[in-house]
């Protein structure tokens, strides 16, 4: 049986760790780290670290809320 004509036209899979993905997943989570972390289905340290990682600015609030955390993954 031959391919089907579009089956070679199938869209790239998206990497949810990608910087850009994730940036653009925090702002459609409102910059909310533990919404974001619903999303993802993870621990929002993993969130935070994912963030850190790509050095993704968090919002206000959670640099009131998880500032430390974010710092400290930052400088190791």
């Amino acid at each position: 049986m031959p391919p089907r004509e579009h089956e070679h036209e199938r869209e790239p899979a998206v990497d949810p760790t990608d910087g850009r993905v994730l940036e653009r997943n925090y702002d459609y989570a409102q910059k909310n780290v533990r919404l974001l972390s619903m999303w993802y289905e993870c621990e929002p340290e993993r969130m935070l670290e994912l963030l850190a990682q790509h050095n993704i600015e968090l919002s206000r609030n959670d640099k009131r809320q998880f500032g430390w955390y974010y710092r400290s993954v930052q400088q190791c």
